[in-house]
């Protein structure tokens, strides 16, 4: 073994120029958590009520506030019926936005996503080739989905003005006359969502739809949650659970093709599981959706009694959230499809999975699959239904 002896200067030169070195990177660093720390101290805000107050084909849109006695905030605006702000507080007691969107209307109606936070209708999810029969009919939808029909069409619930009555400063009632026909659905349907914020930190969305003609109906709130806070990085790390053993595998252009246990998949999240822990993993129906873009066939019967659907939590924040249904299934997106277009309230771009939804719904492609739960609506029925979320911190 050889040794190479340094003279003394040398060495106390290079230990000099390392500790400046040190002393620099160090001096960055802490300059850098503390712009970190003092950018976390800040508590969301909700947007402008004058950014929303605009006329959009010909009626006005508004923003409209819910709030508990906790501080716990809800902003909606009548066009699309949007949940357009969520505000709850972290394990620290800091005001956090989970809700991803934009401060302003107008990006609502020209971003190149047209659904955060929005009211779907009249049929959540794809439709297979935009066809449907119903009472021996075929019915044509719009194909604005490649192939297939998506979230109601063109328009849909999502680009619409609603009708809005604020009953108190926890209740907002939207009403939406869709004419018959409308996006090719057949009966005038008169529509009614309901938003109520309760003092135990709960968000309640209730559905309530009647027809003229026999229709088809699967409404839903297509909310994307960040629970570590709108602009926080990617949502990888927060926990979900699924109360679901089953769910309803796609075929390459995401239509289900039928119904198949979870259990030894990537799909399986009966226990709390990070949302990237399998995302990578080399399974099919991953690479069919980017990712998780999947319909889950939930446990217990629906319809009758609120049961939990999902969890999450912010790996982040602490904050929890718990989502109760009557709808027999639940759509998990973890935001495959985000790419960076769109410029958000807190100024960050809506980047590749930086939030995720969960749908509670019917099943997707209903219509054309007898095996599914019936989402027809007959003249003299009423179509109901019930999610709340709740929050708290763990």
């Amino acid at each position: 073994m050889k040794y190479v002896v340094r003279p003394f200067t040398t060495l106390l030169i290079s230990s000099m120029m390392l500790a400046s070195a040190c002393n620099q990177n160090s001096g960055n660093q802490e300059s850098q958590n503390q712009e970190t720390e003092a950018t976390a101290a800040q508590e969301a805000k909700l947007p402008a009520r004058a950014n929303f107050q605009k006329t959009i084909d010909g009626k006005e849109t508004d923003l409209f506030v819910l709030k508990n006695k906790n501080n716990v905030q809800a902003a909606i605006t009548n066009y699309g019926g949007r949940l357009v702000s969520l505000l709850v507080p972290d394990k620290n007691g800091k005001l956090v936005d989970v809700s991803v969107g934009f401060d302003n209307v107008e990006a609502y109606t020209k971003g190149s996503d047209t659904f955060f936070g929005a009211t779907i209708g009249r049929y959540g999810n794809r439709i297979a080739e935009g066809k449907f029969k119903l009472e021996g009919k075929e019915y044509t939808l719009a194909t604005n989905n490649g192939a297939n029909h998506l979230h109601g069409g063109n328009k849909g619930f999502s680009r619409v003005v609603w009708d809005a009555k604020q009953v108190d400063d926890k209740t907002l009632e939207l009403t939406y006359l869709s004419k018959d026909m409308e996006e090719g659905y057949p009966g005038n349907l008169n529509v009614k969502v309901t938003y109520t914020l309760t003092d135990e930190n709960e968000l309640k969305v209730s559905y309530e739809a009647t027809t003229d003609k026999a229709t088809i109906v699967n409404l839903t709130n297509h909310t994307f949650f960040n629970l570590n806070g709108e602009g926080s990085g990617d949502v990888l790390g927060h926990q979900l659970y699924i109360n679901a053993d089953r769910y309803t595998p796609v075929d390459s252009t995401l239509i289900p093709t039928g119904i198949e246990p979870i259990a030894g998949t990537p799909f399986d999240f009966k226990a709390p599981t990070a949302i990237g822990a399998r995302i990578k993993d080399q399974h099919q129906q991953l690479q069919y959706g980017n990712g998780y873009d999947h319909n889950y066939v939930l446990n217990g019967a629906s319809g009758k009694d609120l049961r939990v659907a999902a969890t999450a939590q912010g790996d982040k924040t602490g904050i929890f959230m718990e989502i109760s249904t009557l709808e027999p299934g639940i759509q998990f997106y973890s935001g495959n499809f985000m790419e960076g277009a769109n410029t958000l309230k807190s100024g960050a771009k809506d980047e590749f999975r930086n939030a995720f939804c969960l749908e509670t719904q019917h099943f997707p492609d209903s219509p054309n699959q007898p095996n599914f739960p019936s989402t027809v609506l007959k003249p003299g029925q009423t179509y109901s239904s019930v999610t709340v979320h709740k929050f708290s911190v763990k």
